[in-house]
């Protein structure tokens, strides 16, 4: 869905399906060395203007509520939040309801690897919100870019209650392989 969200509403962005197709969960952080791998070592960093190749930072963009969660005793490691917030450090975008305040006190060793992003305009559509709308039979239009309903949503009966065995999250999966599989055979 991330990659039909932006790929005709972006020139800079770009969505990779790795996390999503991994067959078991993968820590952040492990997500995090990944790509700080994949795009600095072996595509040796991005290439600029210039035709160079320079390394990039990474960094994880997280909402406000994961950065809860973060701050929260005995849901992340500290070894974890080390490794994340230590190495590569974190955007945060605020959103409507999460005390942002009380989230970055208890990671304050962390404070100078950690930026927040200003909610400037309420916004508070997420994707719980969405599965919710969807499963009342409500419409989503105007909250997700109509390709994303179309060729992703609907076509894949994504959020349907149908009763069937796989859960929503394993019907995600399983159609991010198929269009993985599909884009790295076709390309």
């Amino acid at each position: 869905m991330a990659r039909i969200a932006t790929e005709q509403s972006s020139t800079w962005l770009d969505v990779d399906p790795w996390e999503a197709i991994q067959k078991e969960y993968q820590p952040t952080a492990l997500v995090l060395d990944h790509f700080e791998h994949e795009i600095n070592v072996v595509q040796q960093g991005i290439a600029t203007e210039g035709g160079e190749r320079k390394v990039v930072r990474i960094v994880l963009l997280a909402g406000a509520d994961l950065i809860q969660t973060m701050s929260t005793p005995g849901v992340w490691s500290q070894e974890d939040l080390d490794h994340i917030l230590g190495k590569y450090g974190v955007f945060i975008v605020e959103r409507t309801g999460t005390d942002i305040d009380d989230a970055l006190a208890t990671l304050a060793p962390w404070r100078h690897n950690i930026w927040v992003i200003p909610q400037l305009i309420q916004n508070d559509v997420s994707s719980t919100k969405i599965r919710l709308f969807l499963k009342r039979e409500m419409s989503v239009r105007y909250l997700v870019p109509a390709p994303v309903i179309k060729q992703y949503i609907e076509d894949h009966g994504l959020y349907e209650d149908d009763g069937a065995s796989s859960s929503i999250h394993e019907k995600g999966k399983e159609v991010l392989a198929q269009a993985a599989a599909g884009s790295s055979t076709s390309g």
